[in-house]
């Protein structure tokens, strides 16, 4: 019996991909590369800072690797103070749950001081418990550990709870802990989220879906496009 609703950050509960593109494309060009769409998916998108740094700049020392990511954050937080929005339909999707009596919690591979920040300006500080940041584990997503963690802190099995995430990292995170996971496309194709073990995916919130599958009962199949 489903129990638990677990969240993703950036990319599920709103819109950030675009002004993370913007601010890694910014601070690459001095470094001579070109952060097209392509190269963002391929070696940012959903993954650790550390793990970024350490691959497309393997000159810095670590020092600098740190000091680099730390600007990159807050470049980040700079920019999204006004553009960040609830993604459409969470706020109605977050009240059915809890209507529904399910827990909800965060698993997030966002520094600590971005997942403040958004949920902060998203007014959603304290709605999710627990949350937990990758930056605290030994390992973030894809490795499984930060659902492990979140199941743990919750007392749940894998099958009592549900998962949105539309990173690829997320989604393999996720379903590797045995968590059934619904992509959320705002940042991939349903073809990438649902090849990785998605069950199925959505737009957004508003997806009239969420009503009947997944928190009402416990998804045995999947349902739609995956």
């Amino acid at each position: 019996m489903l129990k638990a609703v677990l969240f993703d950050l950036d990319g599920t509960l709103a819109h950030t991909d675009q002004i993370h593109f913007q601010v890694w494309q910014s601070l690459l060009a001095p470094h001579g590369m070109t952060v097209d769409q392509a190269f963002y998916d391929r070696f940012i998108s959903g993954r650790l800072n550390p793990d970024i740094v350490r691959d497309l700049l393997p000159n810095l020392s670590v020092a600098q690797g740190v000091l680099f990511s730390a600007d990159k954050e807050a470049r980040f937080r700079e920019m999204a103070a006004d553009q960040l929005q609830r993604m459409p339909g969470l706020t109605d999707f977050l009240h059915h749950i809890e209507h529904q009596g399910y827990a909800t919690a965060l698993v997030t591979n966002a520094p600590r001081s971005n997942a403040d920040f958004m949920l902060h300006t998203l007014a959603l500080k304290g709605m999710f418990y627990p949350v937990i940041i990758a930056d605290d584990l030994p390992k973030g997503k894809p490795d499984p550990l930060p659902y492990q963690t979140a199941l743990d802190q919750l007392g749940l099995r894998p099958d009592e709870a549900l998962v949105f995430e539309d990173s690829p990292t997320g989604v393999r995170s996720a379903t590797a802990a045995g968590i059934p996971t619904i992509g959320v496309t705002s940042s991939h194709s349903d073809a990438t989220l649902c090849q990785l073990g998605a069950i199925f995916t959505i737009v957004d919130f508003t997806d009239r879906r969420l009503l009947t599958y997944g928190v009402q009962e416990k998804i045995t199949e999947p349902i739609g496009d995956c």
